[in-house]
């Protein structure tokens, strides 16, 4: 996607959803697609992080964000329906969700792995965004030209020994994403896909590789051109397809 670009006005006047928004690739998605033009909904758990990109957002010119504290692993159906009200209170709809937030919580062999880690990481990485796309599903509808990115990772799709949960996730959302796709494409203007972003200097990758130089992996903001793709209109027509932001 290095060759892709982008007119600087990609994204004028469009309403995007991001979770996980308050650092790594989340972080320079919200700060990218606002530089493009649109309008952020800002989704995670910490409320400092999360204020860090609003100012971040607004010192560069960008439209004024707004910020959306919610924990995705206690959160219940009624959250993401509270979520879903706020957006069309405020919004009426919802042009753009990027499915970022993700936890890890180490590397683990399978018969070592614990019960409680094991629905934490479902939760969050698996259910989470199975609750909110169902819960915001309509807002996107409302939109002439609405996009869903989920987050990939090739460890999902070779069963990667050790990443348990996480891989297990990965794969699931993989599936998740096709089916969607084949749902809605028939009828609406919805577009459902997703993106591996590969080896990117993340809190959850050093998590898996504690002994690995950071130096070595790309800055999330050099995989932007990916994001910019599938969530803009030159991506009208794709959908369930899984897109490698790196080459």
């Amino acid at each position: 996607m290095h060759d892709y670009h982008p007119s600087s006005d990609l994204l004028k006047d469009r309403v995007i959803l991001v979770t996980g928004a308050g650092a790594g690739i989340g972080r320079a998605a919200a700060r990218c697609f606002a530089a493009h033009g649109a309008t952020l909904i800002l989704l995670g758990r910490t409320i400092r992080k999360l204020e860090q990109v609003y100012d971040e957002i607004e010192t560069a010119g960008g439209p004024q964000a707004a910020i959306y504290p919610m924990n995705l692993e206690g959160a219940a159906p009624k959250d993401y329906a509270e979520l879903a009200q706020v957006l069309e209170n405020e919004f009426g709809r919802l042009d753009g969700l990027l499915h970022n937030a993700a936890i890890l919580e180490g590397l683990t062999p399978i018969v070592h792995y614990s019960l409680e880690t094991w629905y934490r990481v479902l939760q969050v990485d698996l259910n989470a965004p199975f609750l909110l796309t169902q819960a915001v599903l309509g807002l996107l509808q409302r939109s002439p030209d609405a996009s869903v990115v989920f987050s990939g990772d090739v460890v999902g799709d070779e069963g990667r020994a050790y990443w348990g949960a996480y891989a297990v996730a990965k794969g699931g959302l993989q599936t998740l994403m096709k089916l969607l796709a084949n749902e809605l494409k028939a009828n609406t203007s919805v577009r459902v896909n997703s993106i591996d972003p590969g080896k990117i200097r993340t809190q959850l990758r050093l998590q898996a590789y504690p002994a690995a130089d950071p130096a070595e992996w790309a800055d999330p903001e050099t995989i932007m051109s990916a994001y910019l793709y599938l969530m803009g209109p030159d991506s009208r027509g794709v959908t369930g397809n899984c897109i490698k932001a790196q080459d």
